[in-house]
């Protein structure tokens, strides 16, 4: 199955920037070790600055065959959910989120050098 990409954005609230760095330098291996076994890789997350508001950009790659079952496995992993405790607190919910969706907004890929 080819590699498949995705990229998202959403706002990070700057009075807790710094906390959500820190919690990135050290990430748990629990949820780590979830996100490799459901077949995620390449997983960056970039902040960026834009009109005195930071914006976190993520981009990962799955290599699994079924992206709904291996993210609802991510989902019900209890050391992930106390993760996204942690997380979820730090990010801002763009206007277009979908609803229902967690806090961030798909990004359509434009270009991509294989």
């Amino acid at each position: 199955m080819p590699i498949q990409r995705f990229a998202s954005v959403t706002a990070l609230r700057p009075e807790k920037a710094a906390y959500y760095e820190q919690l990135h330098a050290d990430p748990w291996p629990g949820v780590m070790r979830r996100l490799k076994e459901c077949h995620i890789q390449n997983y960056s997350i970039f902040v960026r600055e834009i009109g005195g508001q930071p914006y976190l950009f993520s981009y990962l790659e799955y290599t699994g065959e079924d992206m709904a079952a291996d993210t609802a496995k991510i989902a019900a992993d209890p050391e992930t959910q106390r993760w996204w405790r942690e997380t979820d607190p730090c990010q801002r919910r763009l206007p277009d989120a979908a609803p229902g969706d967690r806090t961030w907004s798909p990004a359509r890929e434009v270009f991509h050098l294989p």
